[in-house]
């Protein structure tokens, strides 16, 4: 049995947003194709993402100097032992699925704070003389992005900065497959929306049964 990360950075819901509904359309065809699977769907704009501020890099700092963790203030302790249970969950699933937009050739802010706290040394990577090294070597990754413009291919390629972050970080923590569905084109074409979410559609669902 596998542990599906559902992970979606959209304020509204499937019946409004493209990626969502794309991302539910997967997400419901993996579920048949894996019913002994879990899915553990996290909502990043309904979860408590601490940002990395003050409070948390002195927690840290006070714990690493061999300070107990009941000694920390109030605010550290909410903001670490947070920290510590969002990367806790994610390295203990095994596939993760990203649902976002494209907002401002990125993605949702809450996203990028999500990034930001899962990427601890010694949880999602390490350290060594040569390097940093990813220690999730046996996961898979994939993300669902829709955009109004075309992003993927053609002249606004350079611009995309979502798929390819994400991409990358997956890369940096060792997941060595991370696949892409794009939903995109709809403000340039808005008469092929439709057509577009669909196509989308099917190709989740055929990647929900390889997944």
């Amino acid at each position: 049995m596998a542990t599906v990360l559902y992970i979606t950075a959209h304020p509204h819901d499937h019946q409004t947003s493209f990626s969502l509904a794309v991302g539910k359309e997967f997400i419901e065809a993996y579920r048949e194709a894996n019913p002994s699977d879990e899915v553990i769907s996290v909502d990043l704009f309904k979860q408590d993402i601490p940002q990395i501020d003050a409070d948390v890099f002195s927690g840290w700092g006070k714990l690493q100097s061999g300070t107990a963790f009941d000694q920390l203030s109030d605010a550290e302790k909410a903001k670490v032992a947070r920290l510590g249970a969002l990367v806790d969950q994610f390295v203990a699933a095994d596939k993760y699925v990203f649902v976002s937009p494209m907002w401002n050739f990125s993605f949702p802010p809450v996203l990028k704070a999500y990034i930001d706290a899962v990427s601890v040394a010694g949880k999602t990577f390490k350290y060594t003389e040569n390097g940093p090294v990813g220690l999730l070597t046996n996961k898979k990754g994939l993300h669902i992005q829709a955009s109004g413009g075309v992003y993927s291919e053609g002249p606004a390629a350079a611009f995309e900065s979502g798929f390819s972050y994400l991409k990358k970080i997956s890369q940096f923590y060792g997941i060595p497959s991370f696949e892409g569905i794009f939903v995109e084109g709809m403000a340039v074409a808005p008469d092929q929306a439709q057509s577009i979410k669909e196509k989308a559609i099917a190709q989740a669902k055929e990647l929900a049964t390889r997944f």
